[in-house]
């Protein structure tokens, strides 16, 4: 599925969560990805989403892994969890491995504290390829950059969590 031209763009300023989680079910549920053609259900269904994962977290203040994770695993009988970000010492081999076998990896990030949920959809060498929900953009990230806290053109530098397929998962197309 092709994200570029499609213009899936969140609501407003809290539900960037939602709108990745709308999106990673696209990428996941073919019969999910059919209602995308309709920009009305797509912004509907970000905030049925975001009623439902933040039944307790206040919606203002955003999505929380836990709540992103629920959001994900409602797609094609998936498992997903929650990881937080290691530092510099982090290899993102689950992240890269994941996204290369074809499974959207959620990304938390911020400056000083997690602001922004964004989408890894694709890698490939030293690149990951982000959707990026403000602007409804995919954008290329270094991983370099990643691993050493210094994205550039998703909003903010430093990831915080990733939210990617749980190790019994083998491959988005089996």
């Amino acid at each position: 599925m092709k994200l570029e031209g499609l213009h899936l763009r969140q609501l407003d300023g809290v539900t960037c969560g939602p709108t990745v989680a709308v999106v990673a079910g696209a990428l996941l549920d073919p019969r999910y990805r059919a209602r995308l053609s309709s920009s009305e259900w797509f912004a509907t269904e970000q905030t049925r989403v975001h009623a439902e994962v933040n039944r307790i977290w206040p919606r203002r203040l955003g999505t929380t892994p836990s709540g992103m994770v629920r959001a994900v695993n409602m797609h094609r009988g998936v498992r997903y969890r929650w990881r937080l970000f290691r530092g510099r010492w982090d290899e993102l081999a689950d992240v890269l491995r994941a996204v290369e076998a074809g499974w959207p990896v959620a990304m938390l990030i911020g400056r000083f504290v997690p602001r922004h949920w964004v989408l890894i959809v694709d890698a490939a060498g030293d690149d990951c390829e982000c959707y990026e929900p403000s602007s409804g953009e995919v954008r290329s990230v270094d991983v370099n950059d990643l691993r050493r806290s210094r994205l550039r053109g998703l909003g903010y530098p430093r990831p915080f969590a990733f939210v990617l397929p749980s190790s019994a998962t083998r491959s988005a197309t089996s």
